[in-house]
């Protein structure tokens, strides 16, 4: 089997190489963050948007040195380890975690950045699914709210709690609820729902990440004059919705086709995805 590589602070290690220490901030605290990509036709989907989340959610953390995170440390970083792991022409998951460096207990030694890259290969997406999601409402955990709780954290037990609920009785997804029990995310996406001819989506203050997906298709649906409307909602919306899909990078727009005995239709969000294929923020496309 060849060897898989990873890039580790700028050096292409097996992934199998050990890095670190017990005293792994990121393995003790949960002290960093990570951002999850698509790589296609040669390029980062939406790459700056994700450096732009990257660079601000570091500099919340107090973490130095995120001007070094821009897009010519991407394309290198990303062209030079699917080069190294033969992915080139493919789709790419590209994974950077970023983590605060040193050891110390909660109060750190240094807050200078380590990283990781790592990429892996993708099937080709199954076009025109005929078959969306099932999914279910996951109420044994609540995500709590608060000032950080947009940011794509190593912190993510609730998310590892609900995976285990979501196998356990085989799933395709699961809704999280924030702590006061309104509609947050889904286990790896942002959620949207096409209630009485508006897109509603949980507001950024209700505890879902900030996601580069969600606010792409929130562009495109403006562009298609769909109004898209932020707001706090109740878990009651999903039975009398006409669509409920998720959104992430990997995956773009994934429809829910049901939860419960309640089924959806899957027009509007493949409006969307149809648009998404194309979508293109340079002057000649997307807008």
């Amino acid at each position: 089997m060849p060897t898989h590589y990873m890039n580790y602070n700028g050096t292409l290690l097996p992934e199998d190489h050990t890095i670190f220490s017990a005293n792994n901030r990121a393995f003790r605290y949960g002290d960093g963050i990570f951002e999850t990509m698509l790589y296609k036709d040669g390029e980062i989907r939406f790459l700056d948007f994700h450096i732009e989340r990257l660079q601000q959610s570091m500099q919340r953390l107090e973490l130095e040195s995120s001007g070094k995170f821009d897009t010519y440390f991407f394309k290198g970083a990303t062209d030079e380890l699917i080069r190294k792991n033969n992915m080139l022409g493919q789709r790419v998951r590209v994974r950077l975690a970023v983590f605060r460096e040193g050891d110390g207990l909660y109060t750190p030694d240094s807050n200078r950045p380590n990283y990781i890259f790592q990429v892996q290969r993708l099937e080709e997406p199954q076009r025109d699914k005929k078959n969306g999601l099932i999914i279910d409402l996951y109420t044994e955990n609540k995500k709590p709210f608060g000032d950080l709780s947009d940011l794509k954290s190593n912190n993510a037990l609730i998310y590892v709690l609900a995976g285990l609920y979501k196998k356990k009785f085989d799933y395709d997804d699961v809704l999280i609820l924030n702590q006061e029990g309104f509609l947050c995310e889904a286990l790896t996406s942002n959620i949207f729902v096409y209630f009485e001819k508006a897109l509603y989506t949980p507001a950024l203050n209700q505890g879902c990440i900030a996601g580069v997906m969600r606010r792409v298709v929130m562009d495109i649906a403006e562009a298609e004059g769909i109004q898209v409307i932020e707001a706090q909602i109740s878990p009651e919306i999903m039975k009398k919705a006409d669509e409920i899909f998720c959104t992430n990078a990997i995956q773009g727009i994934q429809w829910v086709m049901g939860y419960k005995q309640k089924r959806y239709f899957n027009k509007i969000s493949r409006i969307l995805q149809d648009r998404l294929a194309t979508w293109s923020y340079d002057k000649e496309g997307g807008l």
